[in-house]
């Protein structure tokens, strides 16, 4: 079968159509023959975005902005994004404006939630956010350092202004008479320091004497402080407070009237029969001192003892009565 020159002629136009697409469209960045899912995101604002902006998945591109438009009686701005994978992104995916750098411009982050099993059907709107670029961040962190900046250079200038204002030339005066006097300070503390050099060099040998005096004290010290540790004071101590211990029980048993020593410090009675028997063994030995006839009768020539006579004035008789 021979074609025609007219088909020929209807297949090479077709043909060149075709081509014009295809170039037309590689020139806009879309491939016809990849399959493509576009989404919607409003924003207040773009901060800079541009259309053909990449937008990434963790940094790796999947697409671009094919469009910004701006929409009417609301002022937000709708960006049309033309991605080209098969990732699932969720409903809930977050659409991020953010700076990659300080030159590359603005681009979009996909930020998916893997919460969320609902998978964005083509043409659906994402929700959109926009981060801070690192201008912008360096620009909030330097606001407040330059108003503290500012505060401070008119403070300078307000102590400048002042100092102006003291130092006249009286003022002047006063400050060389000053610096004057703190260079001769100086120079007399230049000669004392020289004068404590000589000292130090006359009296080298003492100085070395006392500190190895000193050294002999410490080091008879330190023997001391290891007898002490070897003599166990700790177990002394201990004894000692057990001791402390036993004469507070002691003690106490005697206030509380125990035993025979305590009887006999709260015992009136017992105290009183040791008073009342003291007092007549007082009298009884008086008695035989008095009367010894009483008591011992002796016959060297065999006389008879004199019978017993009681005396008149029975003083024991009465202590007991």
């Amino acid at each position: 079968m021979k074609l025609t020159r007219e088909i020929k002629t209807g297949i090479l136009v077709i043909s060149a159509i075709l081509l014009f697409i295809w170039g037309y469209s590689f020139l806009k960045g879309r491939d016809l023959f990849t399959n493509y899912k576009t989404f919607f995101v409003e924003y207040d604002n773009v901060e800079g975005l541009t259309k053909s902006a990449a937008v990434t998945i963790n940094g790796l591109t999947i697409g671009k902005v094919n469009s910004i438009k701006l929409i009417e009686n609301t002022g937000k701005l709708l960006v049309e994004l033309q991605l080209k994978t098969d990732f699932p992104i969720s409903k809930s995916s977050i659409a991020s404006i953010y700076e990659p750098g300080f030159i590359g411009g603005k681009q979009i982050a996909i930020i998916p939630n893997f919460n969320d099993k609902t998978i964005a059907d083509d043409g659906q709107k994402l929700l959109g956010n926009t981060k801070l670029g690192l201008t912008a961040s360096v620009g909030e962190r330097l606001v407040p350092v330059q108003e503290k900046l500012e505060k401070l250079m008119v403070n300078a200038d307000v102590l400048i202004s002042g100092i102006n204002n003291v130092l006249d030339k009286k003022g002047q005066e006063d400050v060389k008479k000053s610096l004057s006097e703190l260079s001769k300070t100086i120079e007399q503390f230049h000669k004392a320091s020289g004068s404590l050099n000589v000292i130090l060099d006359d009296n080298k040998g003492k100085i070395k004497e006392v500190v190895s005096n000193f050294n002999k004290v410490s080091s008879d010290f330190s023997k001391i402080s290891d007898s002490l540790n070897k003599a166990d004071i700790g177990k002394t101590v201990k004894d000692l407070q057990k001791t402390l211990a036993n004469v507070d029980k002691m003690m106490a048993d005697l206030q509380a009237g125990k035993g025979t020593m305590g009887k006999m410090l709260k015992d009136e009675a017992l105290y009183n029969n040791l008073a009342k028997t003291s007092k007549e063994l007082e009298l009884l030995l008086e008695d035989v001192r008095l009367h010894p006839t009483r008591y011992v009768n002796v016959s060297f020539f065999g006389k008879k003892n004199k019978p017993y006579v009681a005396p008149v004035n029975d003083t024991v008789s009465k202590v007991k009565n």
